[in-house]
């Protein structure tokens, strides 16, 4: 889709894309399209300055039919968010227009914004699937010239963010008698053999092996079979990974705990974290960070039946801990339990997990910003870091031994998997570190920023991939 050449005003393309500041002077060539003329554009507001502001100006000279213009305003605003949506901006014209062939002179904006530029039109132009009678139309493919003094490999790199982020929504956004456990596993295998990673599909009959008491239990109820799904990037020899763990339910009834009607409609989308966890692997194909990365996902729904688990259950996760069940609809984090103790075993670096938890997390935090909890503030550092770099924003949560004293509470087991209401996104995390240990750990809890309810610069209304770009970035700046 990308070619690259140097900035030629003479060239010949149909639309040309220039960002141009309030106070910018007018570069020769340019004001040559319009016959000396950009200026008075300007002041006749033809051409906006304003911040963000597009305007498409047929041009009066030249092989260059249009000019779409994005406003700069004083370019005091043009950080990389501001940009990053811009360019969302761009690439929805493009696409709403039909344009078919686009250069972008990305010298006009800032220096080193190509990564920025591709990264954006991935996730803008992105489409969820549907499952219509009628196909859509086709969009008419496009050639986008990248103008200027560009680093392909960065053009690369940013284009993988947007397509891991792209591979998570459309996961997500699959409804649970398609994307089931089996058909999850199946996807991994591809993108494994297509991308070169190594994997594993742990089956039923090992789980019951290996003990993993509390994956099961979640799993009873269901006609569809476990799987626990696993894949290796190695990009450091010898090195011990750092484990990426993923919520993989296709579907959450709540179990006995059932949900409210309205509470169960989505919940095809608590399989987020495992989206997550498969689009970072299609990032990582790309990007190629030195690091070892272990993708762990437990994949089931949770399901009601005459063989379904209950409340007070008592079951024993693969660790040996006990657990009492006190509500079926907190399976997440039985799940997790044994994902987690299972990378546990490859003794890596650190462990990430990534879920659709609590919906606690949305009353603390709202639909913006990802809930953390930490036992390692420099991992936490590590993250916030690369969130700032991507706008996916994080706040750390406190993980006080007042909150593990809850979770480790019963009368009859080791622990307990749903202490009350109150600090509700707390104890979902904290339940999941009693199988940590001493490994350095972060957890997400993205139940509240895992869908959009309305569309932005950056894609549609539905599942937005989240943590992608982040975990990606933060993986390709491991130092640790």
């Amino acid at each position: 889709m990308y070619q690259f050449a140097e900035l030629d005003w003479t060239g010949s393309h149909d639309t040309v894309v220039v960002g141009i500041g309030a106070a910018d002077a007018v570069e020769t060539g340019l004001d040559t399209l319009f016959n000396g003329r950009v200026k008075s554009l300007i002041q006749s507001a033809d051409i906006s300055t304003k911040t963000g502001e597009v305007s498409i100006v047929p041009t009066f000279e030249g092989n260059i039919k249009r000019v779409l213009f994005v406003g700069l305003g004083q370019r005091n605003d043009s950080s990389v968010e501001n940009l990053r949506n811009w360019f969302g901006k761009v690439a929805k014209e493009i696409k709403g227009r039909g344009f078919t062939d686009v250069a972008v002179a990305l010298d006009t904006f800032e220096p080193g914004v190509a990564s920025l530029f591709a990264e954006a039109y991935e996730m803008a132009t992105y489409e969820h699937p549907t499952y219509k009678s009628a196909p859509k139309s086709a969009t008419p493919d496009v050639t986008i010239t990248l103008l200027g003094d560009v680093n392909e490999a960065d053009v690369e790199a940013g284009a993988a963010y947007g397509r891991g982020v792209n591979v998570a929504r459309t996961l997500t956004m699959m409804p649970a008698n398609i994307l089931d456990a089996v058909a999850l596993a199946d996807y991994a295998v591809d993108l494994a053999e297509r991308r070169g990673f190594s994997h594993r599909i742990i089956e039923k009959e090992e789980m019951e092996a290996l003990g993993m008491g509390a994956l099961l239990a979640v799993n009873q109820g269901s006609t569809i079979p476990p799987k626990l799904i696993v894949l290796e990037y190695n990009g450091a020899g010898d090195d011990a990974p750092i484990a990426v763990v993923g919520k993989g339910v296709t579907f959450d009834t709540g179990g006995y705990s059932i949900k409210p009607k309205d509470g169960i409609v989505g919940m095809k989308g608590d399989m987020g974290g495992a989206a997550t966890v498969l689009g970072l692997f299609e990032t990582l194909a790309t990007t190629k960070p030195a690091v070892n990365v272990l993708g762990v996902i437990p994949a089931t729904d949770n399901m009601i039946s005459g063989d379904a688990f209950k409340p007070d259950d008592v079951i024993t996760a693969m660790n040996g801990k006990t657990i009492e069940v006190l509500n079926t609809d907190a399976e997440g984090r039985l799940v997790l339990a044994d994902a987690v103790t299972f990378a546990k075993t490859y003794e890596p670096k650190a462990i990430i997990d990534v879920a659709t938890l609590t919906g606690g997390v949305l009353v603390a935090l709202g639909t913006e910003v990802t809930g953390c909890l930490t036992n390692d503030d420099s991992l936490y550092e590590a993250l916030e870091t690369a969130s700032r770099a991507t706008n996916e924003l994080v706040w750390q949560m406190p993980y006080f031994d007042v909150f593990i004293k809850q979770v480790r509470k019963s009368e009859v087991a080791d622990l307990n998997n749903s202490p009350g209401r109150y600090g509700h996104m707390i104890f979902g995390g904290a339940f999941v570190g009693e199988f940590v240990g001493d490994t350095p750990w972060l957890h997400l809890d993205i139940a509240g920023t895992s869908e959009r309810s309305a569309a932005n610069y950056l894609g549609p209304k539905g599942p937005t991939g989240v943590m992608v770009r982040t975990l990606a970035s933060m993986l390709e700046g491991w130092k640790r």
